[in-house]
């Protein structure tokens, strides 16, 4: 029944392939759903739980900290790659997935625990400092996980499978991602009274991770679990990555496809926290969990029906393209509207909230998958050490980047000028960073076919 569904969907799939695809899509399925509740969650407990009105702080405050948050990531995703790098050296790729998502679920379980305390007996139970110090380290938890485990499975995807195999079945990996997502994100919209139980559920999802991993690995023969692309023997080398990405001009391409578009993102995205969090009367979790549900619903539609159709018809090349293109139409119509003068709050966060949807979207659908397969041609080194440097470090530095850009952009102490100045500068600072990234983007498409073309490994 399962493979008759997934070849109505997906009819290049061939019948031998759907339970390798289906168990990774598994895989991708907890993974994502821990992360897009994780992700959320960190938002909802730094502006408005880690900072209470109880123990003296503004209302403002937990806003105010997000861009040094940002801006302290990349340095603890430094230290997250020098130990993901040396761990690729020691284990086996499944295993990976058996230690790092073991760490996280002890970490959030901890988590969870205080946040307990603070709902049952009071923010003066707990305390300033260790509700200032959980909302930060749960925000830095969540940004490395996001970066640590969606890397590593998708070098494990991408390690395991043929470039044909990628065209194929990736969509249909990206879609069960997004199912996770939508499932992971709902649960904001359910308003439960207390924060912590949805801890407990990204706790759950993460075990499911490290279950699905061990079904796979035992019941997929090994020479089904190879790339087509023979992979050369290197030395443990730690700063390997480091030196693929200083040497490599491709993988430096790659490195501004796969990070550049987060500066934009998280300009617009802060534009639209900023506004949810200043407007009296609207719960903020309850927005949090309608952004997570429409994006990551849209995104799934995108990728059950458009993903792989797409990929068929216009090749690498032009996917790559879509997603910075779609997104500088719609900075553009944002933009202009933000001048008119006519948008009131509402109107004017509900159109920034249009902007992170199809952006977001076009992101998880389109851009994620294509980018992935840029890796097809690459070594085991470029495709973990590189990849996890890109990924882990390159990502978060521009969203750091992006918040930092924000950040500067804040008026203490008068809101309303901080959205001003957000939309105002903060757009058209996007819309350079787009440019870089379009060009960037034709360069490693074509350069991409060409790899393929002559069955040459990069690395």
């Amino acid at each position: 029944m399962i493979t008759g569904v997934v070849q109505f969907f997906y009819p290049e799939i061939k019948r031998e392939e759907v339970k390798k695809y289906c168990l990774l899509g598994l895989a991708f399925f907890f993974t994502i759903g821990a992360y897009w509740l994780l992700r959320l969650l960190k938002d909802a407990v730094l502006f408005k739980l880690a900072f209470p009105v109880a123990l003296g702080y503004s209302s403002d405050e937990g806003r105010l900290w997000y861009p040094f948050a940002k801006a302290i990531s990349p340095w603890v995703v430094l230290g997250v790659v020098v130990i993901y790098t040396k761990l690729v050296d020691m284990f086996e790729k499944h295993k990976l997935f058996y230690i790092i998502a073991s760490f996280y679920t002890l970490a959030f379980a901890v988590i969870a625990t205080i946040l307990f305390c603070q709902a049952e007996y009071g923010s003066e139970f707990v305390g300033a400092p260790l509700l200032k110090y959980t909302g930060l380290a749960n925000y830095l938890l969540t940004e490395s996980l996001g970066s640590v485990l969606v890397a590593l499975f998708w070098s494990f995807t991408v390690s395991s499978s043929t470039s044909d195999q990628a065209k194929r079945t990736f969509p249909l990996i990206v879609a069960l991602g997004q199912i996770g997502s939508i499932g992971g994100s709902s649960l904001l919209l359910m308003k439960f009274s207390q924060t912590w139980p949805l801890f407990l559920v990204a706790v759950i999802f993460l075990a499911g991770l490290i279950l699905t991993i061990r079904y796979l690995m035992n019941s997929i023969p090994a020479d089904q679990m190879k790339s087509d692309k023979e992979e050369k023997k290197a030395k443990p080398d730690m700063l390997g990555g480091i030196k693929l990405l200083l040497t490599e001009p491709y993988l430096v391409g790659v490195l501004v496809v796969s990070t550049f578009y987060e500066i934009a993102g998280t300009i617009v995205d802060y534009q639209m926290k900023s506004q949810a969090a200043i407007i009296q009367g609207l719960d903020f979790n309850w927005f949090l969990g309608i952004f997570g549900v429409a994006v990551n619903g849209l995104a799934f539609f995108m990728a059950l029906l458009g993903t792989s159709k797409l990929m068929k018809r216009y090749g690498i090349q032009i996917c790559l393209l879509l997603y910075p293109v779609s997104f500088a139409i719609s900075l553009v119509s944002l933009y202009m509207y933000y001048q008119t003068g006519v948008a009131t709050p509402l109107n004017l966060l509900w159109a920034t909230f249009g902007v992170m949807l199809i952006v977001k979207a076009a992101s998880y659908a389109v851009n994620n998958p294509a980018k992935e397969m840029m890796y097809i041609p690459t070594s085991k080194d470029a495709k973990f050490k590189a990849k996890g440097i890109i990924d882990m470090l390159g990502g978060r530095t521009a969203k750091a980047s992006g918040a930092q850009i924000g950040g500067a952009l804040n008026i203490k102490g008068n809101p309303a000028a901080s959205i001003h100045n957000l939309m105002f500068y903060g757009s058209l600072i996007g819309l350079g960073v787009i440019g870089v990234w379009v060009m960037a983007a034709l360069y490693v498409g074509r350069k991409n076919q060409q790899l393929v073309k002559n069955n040459e490994i990069i690395g």
